[in-house]
């Protein structure tokens, strides 16, 4: 088992307990974590699951890709660990892994 936790813009803290691989996106979701809705599914073809990294995660989880930067780049609260969280893949390995999420998605 392990946890991820979702830092809303105000502080309000959701930790979620899972066993599943899969990605950020689907975790927070299975988990009605508020501030992620997912509307594309996963295809990185909106902003609705928009979360930033902390500094701590930003090199294990990885790069952002093409695709998923022309998507960022839309946001006004796009930062340099900012993520599409249905892009992020996250194993049992990512224990602890915390980020934070912007106050408006796209």
């Amino acid at each position: 088992m392990a946890t991820v936790t979702f830092v809303e813009h105000d502080g309000t803290v959701h930790q979620v307990d899972h066993d599943e691989d899969g990605s950020l996106m689907e975790i927070a979701t299975n988990h009605a974590v508020p501030g992620i809705e997912g509307d594309c599914g996963g295809e990185a073809a909106c902003g609705t699951c928009h979360v930033i990294v902390t500094d701590e995660w930003a090199g294990t989880v990885g790069p952002r890709t093409g695709r998923e930067q022309q998507m960022l780049e839309m946001s006004p609260e796009c930062e340099a660990n900012s993520r599409l969280a249905c892009q992020v893949a996250v194993s049992s390995a990512m224990d602890g892994l915390k980020v934070r999420l912007p106050e408006f998605q796209m």
